[in-house]
Parts: C-alpha cells; sequence; structure tokens
C-alpha cells in the first residue's frame, strides 16, 4: 500500500490537526498551501512556523515529512467577491450562505493538489474539511468531497483517497484528537502557532489561541476550547 499523502495545510487548526493525522497514519508526508488573495494572509506564514515547531517538537513526525509548496492562485481571490478576500462585514448574503464562503474553493484546492499528487505519486489527500461546526459552507459537505473524489479519479485516471478526519467531530473533539496525537506539545502549537481568523488579527493571545475574538472562525475556535477545558477538567 502507498503510505504517502498530501496534507491541505492552511497553517489553521483543523489542517495542523489533520496534519498530525497523516504523520500518524502516513510514512511520507507532503503539504501544499494556497496563496488566493485571502484576508487572513498571515496564515501563510504561521504555517511554516507550525511545520518547524512539529519538526523540533516531534523528531520522528520531523522525518516523516516531506516537500511543502505554496500554489499561486490569485486569481480566486479576484473573482470570489466575499468577506474572506476583501475588507468588508462578516455577514450572511441572501443565499443564506455567510459572505465569507469563497465559491469553489475547496473544489480547486483538491483539484490542483490532486494534480501535484498524480506528478509525486503520493496516493492520498489529506483536508481539514468539516460538516459539523462549519459556517454552512456547501463545498465542506462530505457528499461534495466524496462525488470529487470520483470525478478527480475518472479524469486523471487514478485511484486517489480523500480523506477527510474531522468531517464528523466538532472543535472540542478536534482539540481532543489533537491532544491524543500529540499531546500538551501539540496542543501548545495549536494554541500559540495556527490561525483560523477570519480578519488576520494576531494582536491578541487569548486562552484559546490568537484572533478577533468576534468572528465566525474565533467563536467556533473559542467555544470548542472551553468546551475541550471543562471537559478535560472533569
Amino acid at each position: 500500500m502507498n503510505k504517502k499523502a498530501l496534507v491541505l495545510f492552511s497553517g489553521g487548526q483543523d489542517s495542523t490537526v489533520c496534519l498530525a493525522w497523516a504523520l500518524h497514519h502516513f510514512d511520507h508526508v507532503e503539504t501544499i498551501g494556497f496563496d488566493y488573495g485571502q484576508r487572513h494572509r498571515i496564515e501563510l506564514q504561521c504555517r511554516l512556523e507550525v511545520i518547524e515547531q512539529i519538526k523540533q517538537q516531534f523528531p520522528a513526525w520531523g522525518n516523516k515529512l516531506g516537500e511543502d509548496r505554496v500554489i499561486d492562485l490569485g486569481w480566486l481571490g479576484q473573482i470570489s467577491d466575499c468577506a474572506l478576500t476583501e475588507e468588508r462585514r462578516i455577514e450572511l448574503s441572501e443565499n443564506g450562505l455567510p459572505n465569507t464562503f469563497v465559491p469553489g474553493r475547496n473544489l480547486v484546492f483538491f483539484l490542483i493538489a490532486s494534480a501535484v499528487a498524480y506528478r509525486r505519486g503520493l496516493s492520498t489527500l489529506v483536508g481539514g474539511m468539516c460538516q459539523t461546526d462549519f459556517s454552512g459552507y456547501p463545498d465542506c459537505r462530505e457528499d461534495t468531497l466524496k462525488a470529487l473524489q470520483v470525478a478527480t479519479n475518472l479524469g486523471m485516471a487514478s485511484s486517489f483517497r480523500f480523506e477527510t478526519p474531522l468531517m464528523w467531530i466538532d472543535k472540542t473533539e478536534t482539540f481532543t484528537l489533537g491532544e491524543t496525537l500529540g499531546g500538551s506539545k501539540l496542543i501548545d502549537i495549536l494554541l500559540k502557532n495556527t490561525h483560523t481568523c477570519y480578519t488576520g488579527d494576531r494582536s491578541t493571545l487569548h486562552s484559546w489561541g490568537y484572533g478577533c475574538g468576534q468572528c465566525p472562525a474565533c467563536e467556533l475556535r473559542k467555544n470548542g476550547w472551553k468546551n475541550y477545558i471543562s471537559q478535560s477538567n472533569q
């Protein structure tokens, strides 16, 4: 069995736990990130810090890490017209979705990652999409990604497997999974080095990590951490 994986790695809490999950399950792991003109471009710097911390804190995992690359998808931000790529108030759109939804983002991410995996001989792609604690994004749903996996394999005559370890767990359980995989060291990395806040705010380190504390991403992370701590103290 090909024990090589490519992780869609943004530098956020979810993708960092997915990276740890992949390093636990696979012999060789590469990472890929995307610069699409996101408002929180600070995550591109954070992802490098996370990788460096993993190498330092988990030498065995560090030995499994292969190439890291960031793909320029600036055109995606130019056509998105949303609060995740422009300075505007975060609110619900007329279609009921939050205006942080970047149309087609995860579809493009997986397609580009699949092309890289094809060339690199990596059989499994790992993403942090979640249908439990999410903002209603249709491209985070399991059905969407299953259909995309089928279409990608048909189009590339391949047998890729799309893995989404967080699909059916909430943010509290994501913290718990992080602790299971890497103990307090990984929890420390999640709090201090990852970035989730949509506004790109890293001015204040809260108990749950950096962020503005008000955007939907911060709310999910903050509530998840609160429940995680509450359960840990029981």
